[in-house]
């Protein structure tokens, strides 16, 4: 059965905690940056950005089945276009979209990211980014069926590694 996709406020954002852990913890395990910062500290980061993100003109949409809550995407709405490519004036990011480790395979994140390019032509948005994790090697297929392409790579040098 497909998930129900709805737009959420502000005062769901703590609902988004344990599966933004889930993704944290996944990152942890793929990632070559290493040490990763505690659950505590990462969910009060990612929250903070969360509640700017929707005071700003962002949105979160939530995937719900008969368990709850599958999956969420959060979009960053930019304005002023961008300093290297050629963006409108207003492009989105998708900040985060996770699905359930339960339920991932199940079309979840397709349907979210439908739910996604629904609701930016709804406000007339075209150009879209979303950043993948090197080593989310299921997520980065995902995002390119979609017609995303690579674009920019980041490199870390942590002091705590050393």
């Amino acid at each position: 059965m497909a998930p129900r996709i709805s737009i959420a406020g502000i005062d769901r954002i703590d609902e988004l905690g344990p599966l933004w852990l889930q993704l944290h913890h996944h990152h942890e395990r793929v990632s070559r940056v290493q040490p990763f910062v505690d659950d505590d500290t990462s969910w009060a980061v990612r929250r903070r950005g969360y509640v700017e993100i929707l005071e700003t003109g962002g949105f979160v949409l939530v995937a719900e089945d008969a368990d709850g809550v599958a999956g969420y995407a959060m979009v960053r709405i930019h304005e002023g276009g961008d300093d290297s490519w050629a963006l409108e004036d207003r492009w989105a990011e998708v900040w985060t979209l996770v699905v359930d480790e339960a339920r991932r395979g199940g079309g979840i994140g397709t349907a979210l990211l439908d739910a996604v390019d629904a609701e930016l032509a709804r406000r007339g948005i075209t150009d879209l980014m979303i950043g993948v994790m090197e080593g989310n090697d299921g997520a980065r297929r995902l995002y390119e069926t979609r017609g995303l392409v690579p674009g920019w790579l980041q490199l870390y040098r942590v002091a705590a590694a050393r």
